[in-house]
């Protein structure tokens, strides 16, 4: 069963600070150098390191790019500053607000090599390269990696729904649009980082009740916007993502942390109550007044949820879609491709469509955060043209893998417990085979073989108990 994090976004949230807070939760950061490594991205290096950022002890991380792919995204005075934009805008892909993720503030206590030279004798005339990427593009670097399946999926979910928001503030489509600063190397490190930890953490749940935002004007590729940019305000209007005001002149809510929120929030509301189970604070990179700039990630547990029966209740999302000229062993093979990929579920139901046509209707159950990637299977391996999805509440009955001894050797079982504290055993239809194969036995045989002697196991512990 998945965990649930709870993200306090109560001085904003930018790619970097949540990479931060869920290392600091205890996501692995050797697991997160490993997946890095194998990026077909070049000219960057990651620290991770502990720093104070309003008296608070917190995880920093920070993605260190080489001279020819160095930004703004930590120079305060280019961002705020009231300076000739002539001597700033030549190409530079600062991302509205950006994966920039929240400027250096001088209270950090550890020495970044490069010492973050975006001062007056750093002239900005240096050739910095940023590479305008495609939603194809990122998606080709992010599918070339050795990155799990379902953290690409998670990858891919928030580089969709910026997609979305650029093309909607571009007056383009997801597909056509360009990303400047979110398509930079930095940016797809943060967002591929998040993935990776997230799914190092088996985080599931994700719930985030508002973001704060600041007011006021900030620079970036286009120029002077205001705060939230267009990216944000599209990305919150999108997923329904409350805005709080803070009294702060700056911004606090950067595209990239608004669209990882909007493709893996799974809430908004927190359980009426709940134990905390570990919490990790990170850094971001901007001093400001009135705001503590940090990011508090929680893992929680709602209270009791270890009662017997209780089980979990979570948010999924289902796909389906309907096919008339879709061929048998085609629809074998994307729901094969689909399970692989980390859905739940995945059938095909035989239905008559308009004017008498035999169809079937495709469905898919899976987490929120897999539907894009889902979504790209159907597409790409079937016939149709549109996918519908809604969310759906599930609720599953607590169980655990377990193995019972029968006369054709060990069948692997999953153990349910049943709302009244009961619990049944189901064999695992592979084991079960398995089994078959081995004793040369028939598939009945095994697999009352294996339910009578779980169901004498549990009356031997109940006797024991």
């Amino acid at each position: 069963m998945g965990k649930t994090l709870y993200l306090d976004c109560s001085s904003g949230i930018s790619g970097d600070m949540t990479v931060a807070a869920l290392l600091d939760l205890g996501a692995s950061e050797q697991r997160l150098r490993e997946a890095l490594s194998s990026l077909p991205a070049h000219g960057f290096d990651v620290a991770v390191t502990r720093v104070r950022k309003s008296g608070l002890d917190a995880c920093d991380f920070d993605v260190r790019l080489d001279a020819a792919h160095e930004n703004h995204d930590h120079d305060m005075a280019w961002l705020y500053g009231h300076l000739d934009a002539s001597d700033h805008e030549h190409g530079h892909a600062h991302d509205h607000a950006h994966d920039h993720e929240h400027a250096h503030d001088h209270e950090h206590e550890h020495e970044h090599a490069h010492n973050h030279e975006h001062s007056a004798e750093h002239d900005h005339a240096h050739h910095h390269h940023h590479a305008h990427r495609s939603l194809a593009d990122v998606c080709a670097i992010i599918d070339a990696s050795a990155m799990s399946e379902r953290a690409k999926g998670l990858a891919h979910a928030v580089f969709g729904k910026l997609a979305e928001a650029e093309a909607k503030a571009h007056g383009a489509t997801p597909e056509t649009v360009m990303f400047h600063e979110v398509g930079a190397v930095d940016s797809i490190v943060d967002i591929c980082s998040v993935a990776i930890c997230l799914d190092d953490l088996d985080v599931t749940e994700v719930i985030v009740p508002s973001l704060a935002e600041g007011h006021g004007t900030i620079r970036c590729a286009h120029g002077i916007m205001p705060v939230p940019v267009p990216a944000v305000v599209n990305l919150c209007q999108a997923a329904g993502i409350a805005l709080v005001p803070a009294p702060v002149t700056g911004e606090l809510v950067t595209p990239t942390g608004a669209a990882i929120v909007a493709a893996l929030r799974t809430g908004s509301v927190l359980p009426a109550s709940y134990a905390i189970e570990r919490v990790g604070y990170g850094a971001g990179k901007r001093a400001y007044e009135n705001c503590s700039g940090v990011l508090r990630a929680v893992l929680i547990a709602p209270a009791g949820s270890d009662d017997a029966g209780d089980g979990d209740r979570s948010t999924v999302t289902k796909l389906e879609c309907d096919l008339d000229d879709c061929t048998g062993e085609a629809l074998s093979r994307v729901i094969e491709l689909l399970m692989a990929a980390g859905a739940r579920e995945a059938h095909a139901t035989p239905i008559v469509m308009k004017k008498g046509r035999p169809g079937h209707q495709l469905e898919v159950i899976c987490d929120g955060e897999l539907a894009p990637a889902l979504e790209r299977i159907i597409f790409e391996n079937t016939t149709t043209i549109g996918i519908r999805s809604m969310d759906m509440r599930r609720h599953a009955l607590p169980r655990t893998p377990d193995g019972i001894e029968t006369p054709y050797g060990r069948v692997a079982t999953k153990l349910v417990v049943m709302p009244n504290g009961h619990v049944r055993a189901y064999p695992e239809y592979s084991s079960v085979i398995e089994a078959c194969v081995r004793a040369g036995a028939s598939f009945q045989d095994v697999f009352r073989a294996t339910q009578a002697a779980a169901d004498a196991a549990r009356n031997g512990d109940a006797r024991e108990a």
